[in-house]
């Protein structure tokens, strides 16, 4: 009887455990063999959380310019290019909304070169610097490029 109630007393304390989210197999598997604790897997855990926050947001430059036409009327469907004064490439591109308006982020801390290009007009060149500010403003006025005259020699 005595054993019985043992038995008992231990099948009841190892439910317990296995409730608790503990059992005598987790528990020894886990523990490390020289009896620390186990830090390793706290800074596992730590490392986990972290890497799950959000990434460090890159602070940006606005570059906002509106696009006229020759007669100061709002110009849609302009193509716009962007780079950096000392590149080639232009890494940034878009097109003016049909209120003749654009926005673009770029990276402060350079001069760029913004060039505004649509068919039958001349392209249009405006210098910013993003050192000084969060954003600039700027307003392009196209102008149309000269056609040669129908039979006129050259």
């Amino acid at each position: 009887m005595k054993s019985l109630i043992l038995a008992l007393a231990a099948g009841l304390l190892c439910c317990a455990g296995v409730l608790a989210g503990q059992n005598s197999f987790t528990s020894q598997v886990a523990s490390p063999a020289n009896g620390s604790t186990n830090q390793s897997a706290a800074q596992t855990d730590k490392a986990d959380s972290s890497s799950k926050t959000k990434a460090k947001e890159v602070p940006s430059f606005l570059i906002i310019g509106t696009v006229f036409n020759e007669n100061a009327l709002s110009f849609p469907g302009v193509q716009v290019r962007i780079r950096r004064k000392d590149e080639k490439k232009f890494r940034w591109e878009t097109y003016t909304n049909s209120r003749g308006d654009f926005a673009v982020r770029v990276p402060p801390g350079y001069e760029y070169e913004v060039v505004s290009h649509v068919k039958n007009y001349q392209d249009q060149r405006e210098d910013v610097d993003s050192k000084v500010d969060v954003q600039k403003r700027i307003s392009i006025r196209l102008q149309p490029k000269e056609q040669k005259k129908a039979g006129a020699r050259s």
